[in-house]
């Protein structure tokens, strides 16, 4: 039988819309089949918890393509197709119905999916979560019958949906076992600002509680009952309390599973002819020199085209700095970096963090681990350069407004400073 020629992705989303072109754009010429587990097109997941919730993006707006696209750059994008297997020796998937799909290379965009909360209840019709944009629809739908409604989890997914919630009219409760929110992600100095930012909006914020039960009236969640004995009433419940990597197809198939499926820094894993991009894949990072896994929207985008050149052969490493970003109420945030929790030793702003208009920097021995712009626009590519310097700053500089943020990194800037 002859060699497989063909490329075969699979999860069609971000990722995988992204790598398919890359290929293309590169000379790729050969076929390219893009599997895909929903029924819906590549789409992206940011405006799922931001524009398209709040009603302010119309659906076509989520789509990676429009639909001719793949046709037009004969991309075999199968939907309802779900990848259920992988022989790594004869270079096939299996997919659910039984057919197999042969690959000389192989990448894999499976992404993640949602915790599910392990207590009572958390399987009544009204307990929510998001991921898909069916989801998304199912959330949007609820804030126009519900008065009040319950999110357990305060991460970005969590306090999304609650400025979503509050800028619908409805009364939110957030529930969260830390003391603050986000705690883990920006540490204690930063994450209060967000949880002022939250009251301020009329959120009801509980933290350091236990979910034990979800409860129910008529067959639908009710509210939320918490370990010391107290009722949350609510008509919807949303649950945000984090993502695991869909990394079972891969470990089934004998690759190294870490956190993900450990690949190096061309993304390429354990075996050769497979590589994986985006939420599932815990790759080594060269700037950082260690190995990361990161879940935001700027990672499906750009690591799928290093995965894609790497198939092809071609010399790239992704060292991108990773990048994410929030829209809440009438706060703006980018975030620049990677920091381990705890692994900074002071928090540096720059601005006025009461008005929510500053930048938040995250030093271990005045090195810049990350920064952070809140409602301060167009600095995010001189953050970048200070995080991938590596270099020591002068910590007094960095929260002075007239310093250039160039101006740290050894040039001085137009008043010799």
């Amino acid at each position: 039988m002859a060699a497989n020629t063909g490329f075969v992705i699979v999860g069609a989303g971000l990722a995988g819309a992204k790598a398919a072109q890359t290929l293309r754009k590169e000379g790729f010429d050969g076929p390219i089949v893009l599997l895909g587990e929903e029924n819906q097109r590549p789409y992206e997941r940011p405006p799922l918890s931001k524009g398209y919730l709040l009603g302010k993006d119309e659906r076509d707006k989520v789509y990676v393509h429009p639909p001719q696209w793949y046709a037009e750059h004969d991309i075999d994008l199968r939907l309802g197709s779900a990848a259920t297997g992988i022989d790594p020796a004869g270079h096939e998937v299996t997919l659910a119905d039984g057919s197999r799909v042969g690959y000389a290379k192989l990448l894999l965009t499976t992404g993640s999916s949602p915790r599910r909360l392990p207590v009572p209840g958390a399987d009544l019709d009204g307990v929510l979560y998001l991921r898909r944009l069916a989801d998304s629809d199912r959330i949007k739908e609820s804030f126009t019958s519900a008065s009040r409604v319950a999110v357990i989890g305060a991460g970005w997914i969590g306090l999304e949906t609650a400025a979503a919630a509050r800028a619908a009219g409805v009364e939110v409760t957030v529930l969260q076992a830390a003391e603050l929110p986000l705690l883990r992600v920006l540490g204690r100095e930063v994450a209060q600002i967000f949880a002022d930012l939250h009251t301020d909006h009329g959120v009801d914020l509980r933290f350091g509680v236990q979910v034990a039960e979800i409860t129910s009236a008529g067959g639908r969640a009710s509210g939320v009952l918490l370990n010391d004995g107290s009722r949350i009433e609510a008509d919807a419940v949303i649950v945000g309390i984090g993502i695991t990597p869909n990394s079972g197809l891969a470990e089934a198939a004998g690759l190294e599973i870490d956190n993900g499926i450990r690949v190096d820094a061309q993304l390429r894993s354990s075996d050769p002819d497979i590589y994986a991009a985006g939420d599932v894949a815990n790759a080594f990072h060269p700037l950082l020199g260690k190995h990361i896994r990161v879940e935001h929207w700027a990672n499906a985008l750009n690591q799928p085209q290093t995965a894609a050149k790497a198939m092809l052969g071609q010399d790239v490493t992704y060292d991108r700095i990773p990048y994410f970003f929030t829209d809440q109420y009438d706060l703006g945030m980018e975030y620049s970096g990677y920091v381990e929790p705890g692994g900074y030793d002071r928090v540096v702003f720059r601005g006025r963090t009461e008005s929510r208009e500053f930048m938040a920097f995250w030093l271990a021995d005045s090195r810049v681990l990350a920064g952070m712009n809140v409602n301060v626009w167009d600095v995010t590519e001189p953050i970048r350069d200070l995080v991938a310097s590596g270099h020591p700053v002068d910590p007094s500089r960095l929260a002075d407004p007239d310093v250039p943020l160039s101006g740290l990194l050894g040039q001085p800037d137009s008043t010799g400073r």
